[in-house]
């Protein structure tokens, strides 16, 4: 299999029949128009709702080519980011489908919608989504029981108890499976301290091929006076100003290499690896 990280959460997955596409975004490697002249079968999945992991774009790629599949979060219909009928499967938590080339699990959330688990062609892949203990730098100071004010998420929060949660939801997936081939998890240094942890946790729980991390972009900070200029070849995550901050996700290496588990070390959008 052929993985190709495309942005932020997205990767395209390309097996010896197949092609998965996860959580598209943007795209400033250009790496989706390559992948519509392929001919193989290709399934779109989305895990929720959220901006950075759903762009409604994946139904005019249906208008261009035949043969794809959208597997969408049933989050998306309930916010009304889509209609019913522009998708071919919903899924909630505890849904699954299948057809004759891959079987999918719909998993838990921290957040919004789902993780996915997707078996194909005898490997079998997970996709967190945005399934991950969000609030760890809190945990030193909590006290059980009690909230934090987060400025950083303007409300009141139990890091407590959405750490029982997210482990919780890490039991859920146990149920269906305790190893993956290829895991692809938020490691996010925009949360600060202890952005790793969930990360940890999750290879703690289970046996994992290959670690990839995801969802590890950071604001560009811009001059405050920029001269004219042509922006007509400007990458389009750079003018919705984001860029991949590979250089924080990698630093999960060092836990991973303690664990003696295979960790992709991103270093741009539209680089893939051998898996």
């Amino acid at each position: 299999m052929t993985l190709t990280y495309i942005f932020h959460s997205g990767f395209a997955l390309e097996t010896e029949r197949t092609i998965l596409i996860f959580d598209y975004w943007l795209d400033p490697a250009h790496v989706v128009p390559a992948i519509l002249q392929k001919d193989k079968p290709l399934y779109i999945f989305s895990s929720h709702f959220h901006e950075d992991h759903f762009n409604r774009a994946i139904f005019e790629w249906k208008k261009q080519r035949e043969g794809i599949t959208t597997i969408l979060s049933k989050d998306i219909l309930r916010h009304r980011r889509a209609k019913k009928e522009e998708a071919d499967v919903w899924r909630a938590k505890g849904g699954t489908w299948a057809d004759h080339r891959l079987a999918v699990w719909a998993l838990g959330s921290t957040d919004s919608g789902v993780s996915w688990i997707v078996e194909v062609e005898g490997k079998r892949i997970f996709h967190a989504g945005d399934l991950n203990n969000w609030y760890a730098k809190f945990l030193p100071e909590a006290v059980p029981g009690q909230k934090i004010y987060s400025t950083e998420f303007e409300e009141f929060i139990d890091p407590i108890a959405h750490e029982k949660q997210y482990l919780g939801e890490l039991k859920d997936i146990r149920k269906v499976t305790d190893y993956f081939d290829v895991v692809m998890f938020p490691i996010d240094g925009r949360i600060g301290n202890g952005y790793t942890l969930g990360g940890r946790q999750f290879i703690e729980r289970f046996k994992v091929g290959l670690f990839v991390p995801m969802h590890f972009i950071t604001p560009i900070t811009e001059p405050k006076e920029q001269p004219a200029q042509d922006t007509s070849c400007q990458n389009p995550a750079e003018s919705r100003g984001w860029k991949s901050n590979t250089e924080s996700a990698n630093r999960f290496k060092e836990f991973t290499d303690r664990m003696a588990l295979p960790f992709w070390e991103i270093s741009k959008e539209g680089e893939s690896r051998e898996v």
